[in-house]
C-alpha cells in the first residue's frame, strides 16, 4: 500500500462527504414493492424471446418497485426470484472507472498520462503501444487495443468454467493481435481496456482491485451483496436464479464458474437493488467529486456499440430515450446473465436482468427496449 492511501481509504469507507455512506448520510429507500413495473415487457421476454426468467427494478427516490416473470431454473420450473445475486458482467466497468476516478481526484492518477508510466512494458507489440495509450483512452474505449475475448469466443463454455486467468495473461493474449487503430482515432469496445485499468489500480494503490472497489464504493453505499470474486472463487452465493448457457447437449447451469476470465472487465457479483443504488448515487453526484463526474460523462460517439445513437464516457454509456432526454448506465453480459442498468433524465434508476446468456441479438435488443420502457413509464 502506498504512503497515505490507507488513511484515505479509511476516510472513504466512513464519512467521505461526497458519498452517501453507511455512516449516516443519505436516506434508505423504502422496501421494494411489487408494482407490476413493465410486466408485459417482462412476460414478452420470457414467452417470446426465449429467456427463462426476467426481473425489473425501478427506483424513484425512496420508492422501489419490482416485478418478475418466468422461472429461476428451467430444470425444476422454480418461479423467478427478485433481487437474487447475479453476475453483473460489464456493469463492473462502471465500478472500476469510479475507483480510477477516485485516484484521479486524489492526484494518484492522471487521465492523460500514458499507461506505460504506470505499467511499464505491459502494453507492447503488434502496434499496441502503451507509450501512446492514455488512461482516458482505456476508460473511453478509444485505445485501439484488441479484445482478448476474441481468442476465446469459439471455446466450449464448459472448458472455461474453472479456467480463470491472470490479468497479465489476458493482456498478453490481446496484444498478440494487431492494434485496431491509433489511440484516440477511433472507438471500439474492448474488455482488454478494463483489464489494464484493473492492473493500474492495483499498481498505484498497492492493493487488490477487489478491496479498492469494496472500500471506495461498496462499503460507503452499503452494497451488502456486491463484490469482485478472486481466482478460484467459483460459487455464486444464494439466493440466485440459475444462469443458463447453451451447451453442446442443451442448456446448462453456468451459475458457478471462475469469473477472473472477465475480472475488471466483467467479474462483479451483485443484485438489482445494489446496482440501482450504485447508479443512483453515482449519477446523483454523491460518489465522485463534480470534476470527475463531469469527466465520466464526457462522451464520444460509439458507433459500433450496437445501440443506436450511443455515446461512451468513462465507464458509462449514454443513449437517447424514446420519451425524451437520455440515460446514463451500462449493459452487462456474461455467462448465464444479461442486465441493463442506469438512470434517466428525471433521476429514475432502473435495472432489467435475465438469467440467460448468450442470447440472440433480438433478445438483447428486447432487454434494452424493456429498460428504456422502465425509465419512460409513468
Amino acid at each position: 500500500m502506498t504512503t497515505g492511501v490507507t488513511g484515505k481509504l479509511a476516510a472513504l469507507a466512513c464519512g467521505l462527504a461526497l458519498v452517501v455512506s453507511s455512516c449516516g448520510s443519505g436516506t434508505a429507500p423504502a422496501p421494494p414493492q411489487a408494482g407490476g413495473v413493465v410486466q408485459p415487457e417482462l412476460d414478452e421476454l420470457t414467452s417470446t424471446n426465449g429467456v427463462p426468467g426476467a426481473e425489473a427494478l425501478v427506483r424513484d427516490e425512496d420508492q422501489v418497485r419490482t416485478s418478475t416473470s418466468g422461472v429461476s431454473n428451467l430444470a425444476d420450473k422454480t418461479p423467478m426470484i427478485s433481487d437474487g445475486r447475479i453476475r453483473a458482467g460489464s456493469i463492473t466497468k462502471s465500478f472500476v472507472a469510479t475507483v480510477v476516478l477516485h485516484l484521479v481526484a486524489e492526484g494518484e492518477v492522471d487521465l492523460d498520462t500514458p499507461v506505460e508510466t504506470y505499467l511499464p512494458g505491459l502494453v507492447a507489440g503488434n502496434g499496441n503501444d502503451g507509450t501512446k495509450i492514455t488512461v482516458r483512452h482505456l476508460l473511453q474505449h478509444t485505445s485501439g487495443l484488441p479484445n482478448y475475448l476474441g481468442k476465446l469466443a469459439s471455446i466450449d463454455p464448459e472448458t472455461l468454467r474453472n479456467r480463470g486467468a491472470d490479468p497479465a495473461e489476458l493482456v498478453a493474449t490481446a496484444v498478440q493481435q494487431p492494434a485496431l487503430f491509433a489511440p484516440g482515432t477511433g472507438w471500439t469496445y474492448s474488455n482488454t481496456n478494463y483489464i489494464v485499468l484493473g492492473m493500474l489500480v492495483e499498481k498505484v494503490s498497492g492493493d487488490r482491485l477487489s478491496r479498492q472497489i469494496d472500500l471506495r464504493v461498496v462499503r460507503p453505499l452499503n452494497l451488502s451483496n456486491t463484490y469482485l470474486p478472486g481466482r478460484g472463487d467459483t460459487k455464486l452465493p444464494e439466493p440466485h436464479a440459475v444462469g443458463h448457457v447453451p451447451g453442446k447437449s442443451g442448456v446448462i447451469d453456468f451459475s458457478d464458474h471462475d469469473s477472473t476470465l472477465a475480472w475488471a472487465a466483467g467479474g462483479l457479483i451483485s443484485t438489482a437493488k445494489d446496482i440501482a443504488t450504485f447508479y443512483d448515487a453515482l449519477l446523483g453526484g454523491r460518489v465522485l467529486p463534480p470534476a470527475q463526474l463531469k469527466e465520466m460523462q464526457t462522451a464520444v460517439p460509439a458507433p459500433n456499440l450496437g445501440v443506436a445513437n450511443a455515446s461512451y464516457g468513462l465507464g458509462l454509456f449514454t443513449v437517447p430515450l424514446p420519451c425524451g432526454g437520455q440515460y446514463w448506465g451500462h449493459e452487462g453480459s456474461t455467462f448465464g446473465f444479461m442486465s441493463m442498468a442506469g438512470v434517466g433524465p428525471d433521476g429514475r434508476a432502473a435495472v432489467i436482468a435475465v438469467n440467460a446468456y448468450p442470447v440472440k441479438p433480438e433478445t438483447s435488443g428486447a432487454v434494452m427496449s424493456t429498460f428504456a420502457t422502465a425509465l419512460c413509464s409513468k
